[in-house]
């Protein structure tokens, strides 16, 4: 390491009158790991998009192995040896795996065939260096989120790439998959590649990258040693404030309420499989367990956007059928995809009517108008208890960070009234500043009586959050913890089914 691959120099970006970037310098050398971190909106992805083409600097210049280049689109960024992997998947849904990994290569082509036994037979091995066994012939749309992700960052690999550039590589991987990935990523270090990592995960960057830069609202605010800083102090450059307590202070048994909800061996014939558990009016609910296990189809299932096949669900002590997702809303169970792209918020729509879109009836008269005052002062209302940062409830959502708009999506469902909230992964995707603040609205909410039930991947999310943790393994509960006995090895002891197997 030590030979500079990359270098940056005074680059500035003005969206209209916006400044997305201001003089930053950066530099990528040979053979590093390089984290690029900083609040969702500081900067990152608009510094990566004129790496790789996608926008033009209005200042400055790019220094590509010692030569100055201007980089007119993504093509040219190719043919220069720069590969980018976005954060938001863009593959070809009705493409074969196989299709969409040799893209630039078919598109490049001029040939009236195509020879897919050569592609899919190329396809694997790519796959197989991940660590991944996904058919090269099976359709995209049919896989999921955490394998599209797995064929994006394959298609990357396939490019003869000097720069790779990883936007949350892991965001939606298990942690066997983020394992095989880092292998491979050490081993493109090994052989001189430059990789910019951008991760709001903490041990992800200090466990892989040697250096790292900072960037707050446009502007490098850092550049240095990883081994130099401690979390707490990359966390504090990231947001320029210190954030206080990241998690907040959990209530204690004596004061939370009955049991709001009570689940009795639900199953969906499929992926569920006669599931049991409780929620006190008050509490934050976890749910653990390894990628694959039903953690989602459990949630999915509970508020009828899955078939019930056995069980029952008591609200308040009342028994209810829920046989669609209207059904469970009526009763005052809203849920939250993890998919926040496309199952939380409507990207083209304004704040206000994707906040009122639940929820219609509050803002409608008795003959069924709509009433574009209502549906603005709900907005107003709701993005105010959320601390929403937004330029007014009638911009576009596409225009916010990932975390004003998660935002937007848990105020869709508070517009409902809600009851019980089941949150599907509440944080993905969000940077550290936006994490504390959806940490504190959860339990704020759960203070005013609402239960709620957080499904995370990121075990100190599960442990920090939430009162009491279940495990899930198989479509099946594998057990709970609760207090001093929810720690990471317990939980993934559970998950992974090692508790079972030392009993036997």
């Amino acid at each position: 390491m030590g030979t500079s691959l990359l270098e940056l120099r005074g680059i500035s970006k003005r969206f209209g009158a916006a400044h997305a970037l201001s003089g930053v310098d950066f530099s990528l050398q040979a053979g590093e790991i390089h984290a690029l971190c900083g609040e969702n909106g500081a900067g990152k992805s608009t510094l990566m998009n004129i790496i790789d083409g996608i926008h033009q600097p209005n200042t400055g210049e790019i220094v590509l192995n010692g030569q100055v280049v201007v980089i007119d689109g993504p093509a040219q960024a190719m043919r220069l040896g720069i590969g980018l992997v976005h954060q938001e998947i863009a593959l070809c849904g009705d493409a074969t795996v196989a299709e969409n990994i040799f893209m630039p290569e078919i598109n490049a082509g001029k040939r009236a065939w195509m020879d897919y036994a050569s592609i899919n037979a190329r396809a694997a091995q790519v796959l197989q260096r991940l660590g991944q066994d996904i058919d090269p012939a099976a359709r995209v749309c049919d896989l999921s989120i955490s394998s599209q992700q797995l064929i994006e960052i394959a298609k990357a690999l396939t490019l003869d790439c000097k720069v790779l550039i990883l936007d949350e590589p892991t965001a939606a991987l298990t942690d066997n998959e983020s394992a095989a990935l880092f292998r491979v990523l050490h081993d493109l270090k090994n052989q001189g590649i430059g990789i910019i990592y951008i991760s709001h995960r903490m041990a992800e960057i200090f466990s892989h990258c040697t250096r790292v830069t900072v960037l707050r609202d446009g502007r490098n605010v850092h550049s240095g040693p990883l081994a130099e800083l401690s979390a707490d102090d990359l966390v504090r450059r990231m947001v320029g404030r210190d954030l206080g307590s990241y998690y907040p202070p959990k209530q204690q048994d004596a004061d939370r309420g009955e049991h709001v909800l009570e689940v009795s061996n639900l199953a969906d014939g499929e992926r569920v499989h006669g599931v049991s558990f409780t929620l006190q009016h008050g509490e934050i609910l976890g749910i653990a367990g390894l990628m694959g296990a039903g953690r989602s189809e459990l949630a999915q299932t509970l508020c009828g956007l899955r078939p019930v096949t056995g069980g029952s669900v008591r609200l308040n002590g009342k028994a209810v059928a829920i046989r669609q997702y209207s059904d469970a809303l009526r009763e005052g169970i809203a849920y939250l995809s993890e998919d926040r792209k496309a199952a939380g918020v409507y990207l083209d729509l304004p704040i206000a009517q994707n906040i009122a879109s639940m929820a219609l009836q509050r803002v409608s008269s008795r003959f069924g108008l709509l009433q574009r005052a209502a549906e603005h002062r709900l907005a107003q209302e709701l993005g105010a208890r959320l601390r929403l940062k937004s330029d007014g409830v009638q911009i576009e959502v596409a225009s916010l960070s990932g975390g004003n708009q998660q935002k937007v999506a848990i105020a869709k469902l508070l517009a409902t009234n809600p009851a019980v909230l089941l949150m599907d992964e509440p944080t993905r995707g969000v940077d550290v500043g936006a994490k504390s603040e959806i940490h504190h609205i959860l339990r704020d909410l759960a203070c005013q009586g609402v239960g709620v039930v957080v499904i995370s991947s990121e075990l100190p999310e599960i442990i920090g959050l939430c009162d009491r943790a279940l495990v899930i393994r198989d479509g099946r509960v594998a057990g709970e913890v609760q207090g001093k006995d929810m720690t990471e090895e317990a939980l993934l002891r559970l998950a992974s089914g090692l508790e079972q197997e030392e009993m036997t």
